[in-house]
């Protein structure tokens, strides 16, 4: 009981019993007497102040044991999330599968048969241009005299404009000669998802006759 009887955190009762026991024992005297001493050394120490790097380490302390911390939380929080994403992933990439490939059986087997059966344009491809009208009979085989043409069509199937691509030397001759041809011509227009729309054709005029 020598530290609280020191600090005075003892009974008035108890301090009596300390005083009368002291008085009598010489062993505990000596004994309190150097637990005195002790304590009237360090407090004549007075306070001493904190290293100036203690704040600094304690604060990185500190920082490092948050970050840890807070490591730990987002890990276990990921951990839950993942989970979660592949309960629900799993049966929805098995969904997506099973629709792509039932997409893909539908048009390798469905879509064939009514291309096949049906002379209608298909509504989900593009179509180029296709002559519908013209005053002259183009041939699809070229010869040596071939004349090749790019054609631009509108959306109404008229030539908004040509250029020749290849043809024989005198080609320039036949302008005239086709600008009224492409008066005259009619073409189905393109089409993109069964909406008309401008587009361009090529075609190919074979034996040429550049006379009259």
């Amino acid at each position: 009981m020598f530290s609280p009887y020191l600090d005075g955190a003892i009974s008035g009762r108890d301090m009596h019993a300390m005083e009368q026991h002291l008085a009598g024992c010489p062993p505990c005297r000596a004994d309190y007497a150097a637990l005195a001493r002790t304590q009237s050394l360090v407090a004549g120490l007075g306070r001493r102040p904190a290293p100036p790097e203690l704040a600094l380490k304690l604060r990185v302390a500190l920082s490092q044991a948050v970050s840890r911390s807070l490591s730990r939380r987002m890990d276990a929080l990921w951990v839950r999330l993942e989970n979660a994403l592949n309960a629900v992933m799993v049966p929805a990439t098995a969904g997506i599968v099973t629709s792509v490939f039932a997409f893909g059986l539908f048009i390798g087997v469905v879509a064939p048969a009514q291309l096949q059966g049906s002379q209608d344009v298909p509504t989900s491809l593009y179509t180029p241009p296709q002559l519908a009208a013209a005053p002259f009979d183009p041939l699809g085989a070229a010869g040596a005299e071939s004349l090749v043409v790019e054609i631009a069509v509108d959306a109404q199937g008229r030539v908004q404009d040509y250029r020749i691509l290849s043809g024989p030397q005198d080609a320039q001759q036949l302008l005239p000669k086709l600008n009224r041809m492409m008066i005259f011509t009619i073409f189905q227009p393109a089409t993109n998802f069964g909406r008309p729309i401008p587009g361009r054709t090529v075609l190919t005029f074979s034996k040429v006759n550049v006379r009259g």
